[in-house]
């Protein structure tokens, strides 16, 4: 009664000598003392700067390398895990498809910029009056796009996720000026499938 474990009992008159074993190894302690708080202080201990230097540096090199590569692959196939920071989240990436699901006019503005450089070297004046009045046609529609872009990315990040997190309506307008072939992640929808 008095100073006499429920256990005891137990461990007094066991049925059979396998359920003494299973209990005396259930309630047993750990098997061994608690180290000293200098030795295990000395097996977390690590020296700042490894023996060998070398193969330190060659360790490190290839994780590097390993990381870029799975990143690079992220880029190439939209793999949310492995993509850079700038890159990730749901509203980054519905941002992305719809910047890649219509016709941005930013996306051609390189292509005028090369013809206008070419036709900047005929002689002519008259030509030359038009190039750069077309050319700064062109600019004036960028802007226009890019402010209309902006207003319905808005409109629509407003109503999926709530406020527009910080930089993604730039995100989406850096995104338009990239020639399509070029974007990084690459694009995952097709012309006018846009997202939901």
């Amino acid at each position: 009664m008095f100073g006499r474990k429920k256990d005891a009992a137990v461990i007094e008159n066991p049925t059979d000598q396998a359920a003494a074993e299973e209990h005396r190894l259930r309630t047993a302690g750990k098997g061994a003392p608690t180290p000293k708080r200098s030795v295990q202080e000395a097996a977390r201990k690590r020296p700042l700067v490894p023996n060998d230097r070398k193969a330190a540096r060659e360790a490190s090199r290839l994780a590097r390398r390993e990381e870029q590569m799975r990143m690079r692959r992220a880029l190439e196939n939209g793999d949310e895990r492995h993509l850079p920071f700038r890159d990730k989240g749901p509203a980054r990436r519905y941002v992305r498809d719809y910047v890649d699901a219509r016709w941005n006019v930013a996306e051609f503005l390189m292509f005028a910029a090369l013809v206008f450089v070419f036709l900047s070297f005929i002689p002519n004046l008259t030509l030359q009056g038009y190039v750069m009045l077309t050319f700064w046609v062109i600019i004036l529609a960028v802007i226009v796009d890019c402010l209309l872009l902006r207003r319905k990315l808005k409109t629509r990040l407003t109503e999926k996720f709530g406020e527009p997190g910080r930089g993604d309506l730039w995100y989406g307008i850096s995104r338009a000026m990239q020639i399509r072939r070029l974007r990084l992640p690459k694009p995952q929808v097709g012309r006018g499938q846009y997202p939901a």
